[in-house]
């Protein structure tokens, strides 16, 4: 299996493990959106809390240029290290949410 499929396998599987954990005690419903054509790829929840209308992207990650761009984040895990420990190099990952001036300072990718 080529690289660019593989990444899309691994991230759409770990997408999907992340939605599996849905939020206690409210009427949300936890969404993934695999846009495949493009490679763009997110979690976004949405529903009522309460008397408050949530819509809000927890994971937000895309495969450009033969990397994985981790975009948005809102979790408690380190996604980047659970990209490392599937096998994928460090070097194609980026942090998206990091400034480019402040990739060089990482350990990932700058882009």
């Amino acid at each position: 299996m080529d690289k660019l499929n593989r990444y899309r396998q691994l991230v759409q599987k770990k997408l999907h493990d992340y939605s599996e954990n849905k939020p206690a005690y409210v009427n949300i419903e936890v969404e993934t959106i695999f846009d495949k054509e493009r490679d763009h790829y997110q979690i976004v929840n949405v529903g009522w809390e309460g008397q408050n209308w949530v819509h809000s992207c927890i994971i937000h990650i895309d495969i450009k240029g033969g990397k994985i761009w981790l975009q948005w984040n809102s979790t408690e895990d380190d996604i980047a290290a659970n990209l490392v420990a599937a096998g994928v190099p460090k070097e194609d990952i980026v942090l998206g949410f990091q400034s480019p001036f402040m990739r060089q300072f990482t350990e990932y990718a700058v882009n």
